[in-house]
């Protein structure tokens, strides 16, 4: 094994061998003040331990997350390499939600080893530290995508220390962070050549009711107006009695993270400022990408965890039919003929596979369909119903949940799931990331979908499944 001090453009670092890869955790890629665009971070003498995490980003936790933080010196990134010699691929990771998360909660040694590339995780800035704007505010709404950029930099600097290749860099994520990855796709010069995106926002709209009870419908919850997110910051400053930008960045991070209606209200990515000139929507429908290799997909049960989460009261038939009739009051009868109740096992499944068909692979699909015209597109479907088994969701509910795929690339020590459709994926996801492809055909061929299930890997007819036809 090759030394476990590596020379970065800012200093040394010292890390420690696990389960046979080299781990560097907590390295500085960048530092920002409040509201600010993220700058190089500081030189340091000596070598600098990086055999720990560095600090999350200010989060107050949630319902599935206990981690809280308020820290705000907290761009740090972790990097796991089988070697730092050679020239591998290297894939850049950007976390979920959007609101709670951090980079090295997810265990890449395996990774790396099997696929023999280097994998790289980091922190960036979330919700109101993330997201939020106002009137005359630069970089309204994009400092989380900001921080974003500054960790493809960075790995685009000081990747080859690691044993790695800046010149085949593939970007990954999911939920909030594959959406990001769409973000890149159409923003500036991209900073990756290849793009992974698992259970993306980019064009999930929301019917009333479909997400919280009593929620609204939404065109988007990945995306908003940088006018309205500049709206929403004259709120806050309001609410919190400051008169200006200046008193906002004084106040500590808990009296904004603490406010019962902040934190979250800016988890949207801003359009229309100096990253995305106009809706994605508009830019991916109209061709404005990077025309980048692309695997792409989304899970089998993707609402099974928001009904789950969202929705723990008992459900009857009768609000079943109500919420259908609140959701879609034009089109409620032919839809609860198309999904009936009495086909499921209990009401709750029902809205479920009803929302993750109508919500997630109508979107799925379109996506891929719009990146397929000039890019090359691998799409994917993982279906192992088995995988997500919360003990608080009924029986029902457990499945091929959202997110329930990534344990299967970022198993731990503790990882009890299929072992063959992990190893599956690691070498599909590395063989795309060295070469650009997983190894099924293009989606463009015949609107091709690989069903990733123990046991039953192989194409799927996705629109037949989700019956998107009645959909559209």
């Amino acid at each position: 094994m090759p030394s476990d001090i590596v020379t970065t453009d800012t200093g040394q670092i010292r890390g420690e061998v696990r389960d046979s890869s080299l781990v560097f955790e907590g390295v500085p890629y960048a530092r920002a003040a409040r509201w600010e665009p993220p700058v190089r971070a500081a030189s340091w003498e000596g070598v600098r331990d990086a055999r720990a995490p560095g600090s999350p980003c200010p989060q107050v936790g949630s319902s599935y997350s206990e981690e809280r933080s308020t820290n705000e010196d907290c761009l740090f990134a972790n990097v796991t390499t089988p070697s730092t010699t050679g020239r591998k691929p290297v894939l850049v990771w950007i976390h979920g939600d959007g609101a709670v998360g951090a980079g090295h909660f997810f265990h890449a040694e395996r990774l790396a080893r099997q696929g023999d590339v280097v994998v790289v995780t980091f922190n960036y800035r979330m919700g109101v530290l993330g997201g939020f704007g106002l009137p005359g505010l630069p970089h309204s709404g994009e400092f989380g995508l900001l921080d974003q950029r500054a960790a493809l930099e960075w790995v685009r600097r000081n990747i080859t220390a690691f044993g790695g290749d800046p010149g085949n860099v593939t970007l990954f994520g999911v939920s909030f962070g594959a959406t990001a990855v769409s973000a890149h796709l159409m923003g500036p010069r991209p900073l990756f050549h290849k793009a992974i995106m698992h259970s993306s926002f980019t064009l999930v709209d929301v019917p009333r009711g479909a997400w919280f009870p009593g929620l609204e419908a939404l065109p988007s919850l990945a995306w908003r107006p940088v006018a309205e997110i500049e709206g929403l910051g004259a709120w806050v400053m309001a609410e919190l009695g400051c008169p200006d930008v200046e008193c906002l960045r004084a106040l500590p991070a808990e009296k904004l993270l603490d406010h019962p209606q902040i934190m979250n209200i800016f988890q949207a990515t801003g359009y229309g400022g100096t990253l995305l000139p106009r809706s994605p929507a508009d830019l991916l429908e109209a061709g404005e990408f990077a025309p980048v290799p692309i695997l792409a997909g989304a899970t089998r049960d993707e609402h099974n965890s928001f009904v789950g989460l969202f929705r723990p009261e008992p459900m009857t038939a009768d609000d079943y039919a109500a919420l259908v009739r609140d959701a879609f009051p034009d089109r409620a009868t032919e839809i609860l003929a198309e999904y009936p109740q009495s086909s499921n096992a209990s009401p709750k499944q029902a809205w479920a596979a009803l929302l993750t068909d109508r919500m997630w692979a109508r979107s799925t699909f379109r996506q891929n369909t719009f990146y397929a015209r000039t890019a090359p597109v691998y799409a994917f479907e993982f279906a192992d119903r088995s995988a997500a088994t919360d003990p608080s969701f009924p029986p029902e509910l457990h499945g091929a949940n959202h997110s329930s795929d990534i344990d299967f690339l970022f198993p731990d020590k503790s990882f009890s799931k299929d072992r063959g459709l992990s190893d599956y994926m690691i070498q599909a996801w590395t063989d795309f990331a060295r070469d650009g492809s997983p190894g099924w055909p293009r989606f463009s061929e015949g609107q091709y979908v690989q069903s990733l299930a123990p046991g039953a890997i192989g194409p799927v007819d996705y629109a037949a499944e989700h019956r998107l036809p009645f959909w559209e």
